[in-house]
């Protein structure tokens, strides 16, 4: 059963703080993934806070079990060794079935906790889990006294938490988002694929034969489609952010680009860089094409109010693009203010 409305917007323990009402308003084109027990890595921190937008200290997958406590004990050093500014840090814990994820929160929360913006829960089968991590981290907020609610950011990665994808983006008021994790959810819904997210050479759609003697075209299609604009779906409609999330084949940078411009366009605002080599694209991606601003900006000066209807390079326009194009166009004002080659060619 469903909170009382009237209730939702309550802290869940005695002196923690409020729930925000609405997300911050940043810029999270790539979520930067970092195994924290490595400290050659962790020492290039003070540089990648100005090439990303968010910094994560991976806990979960990718983290041998006899590195677990290293991992934590190391994110919360890098944590407190550094001023992130508009940069975001994130922890991806571990999962919520395993034997460290409550020592994750208990120590983070306690030692680190002003410095944390989101956590990141693997394995999001339904709301219960965000009810559970919901509960505890106020409590651990008011134990703490940390100042500002830490968010929580679902990870859709099995045939269950996609089933429930509308209850876990309502759960609470924490929700910040939800992340594609293509290669978990491929295992739990038995697909016949090792790739971690993108595409597969198999799965596509045969054209009609014209004449026996001339080859018919066969053209890949999406596999992630369908769960992409479901989730899209869900978070838009709870006002929370969208994203795919990993693409493990670093060698092929056309391939990464492919997929992350494929969420973008359905709505996505960033996805997971596991590799340098991501950064690049997903902030080129995930930045608005600068045509795309300029006829934006063209629509919004000729219907200020966005009413009405206007003909612009012989293609009507109406109350519909407006809002098209102030999607478009306020993204493109929170790049510019990062980036000042951007901001130029933009026009702003």
């Amino acid at each position: 059963m469903a909170k009382l409305p009237s209730n939702f917007y309550k802290p869940l323990a005695i002196g923690a703080p409020d729930p925000l009402r609405e997300l911050p308003v940043r810029l999270e084109r790539m979520i930067h993934f970092l195994p924290p027990h490595v400290e050659k890595l962790r020492n290039r921190i003070p540089q990648l806070i100005d090439q990303v937008d968010v910094i994560l200290g991976n806990l979960e997958d990718a983290i041998p079990v006899e590195a677990k406590e290293e991992a934590r004990k190391g994110f919360i050093a890098m944590a407190n060794e550094h001023d992130y500014g508009n940069t975001g840090l994130w922890v991806r814990i571990n999962g919520l079935h395993s034997p460290w994820v409550l020592d994750d929160l208990t120590d983070i929360v306690a030692q680190a906790g002003n410095k944390l913006d989101v956590v990141m829960v693997p394995m999001v089968q339904g709301d219960w889990d965000i009810h559970y991590v919901d509960q505890l981290l106020a409590q651990l907020e008011a134990r703490h006294k940390v100042e500002k609610p830490i968010l929580i950011h679902a990870i859709l990665e099995t045939a269950e938490g996609v089933k429930n994808v509308e209850d876990i983006a309502a759960a609470s008021p924490r929700m910040h988002g939800m992340s594609l994790g293509p290669a978990d959810l491929a295992a739990s819904r038995g697909m016949k694929t090792t790739r971690v997210g993108g595409g597969h050479p198999h799965y596509g759609v045969l054209a009609d034969e014209i004449s026996p003697d001339q080859a018919r075209g066969f053209y890949q299609q999406d596999l992630w489609h369908y769960t992409i604009a479901k989730m899209v779906d869900a978070c838009a409609s709870n006002h929370i952010k969208a994203f795919y999330g990993p693409f493990g084949d670093f060698s092929d940078a056309q391939a990464c680009e492919a997929q992350f411009r494929n969420s973008f366009l359905q709505g996505c605002a960033g996805a997971w860089t596991l590799h340098p080599n991501q950064i690049d694209i997903a902030r080129r991606v995930f930045s608005p094409d600068v045509d795309e601003v300029k006829f934006a900006v063209r629509i919004l000066a000729a219907m200020p109010d966005g009413a009405g209807a206007v003909m612009i390079d012989g293609k009507m326009q109406d109350d519909a693009t407006w809002k098209q194009a102030k999607v478009i166009v306020d993204l493109a004002k929170m790049v510019a203010e990062t980036d000042a080659n951007l901001a130029k060619a933009y026009g702003f």
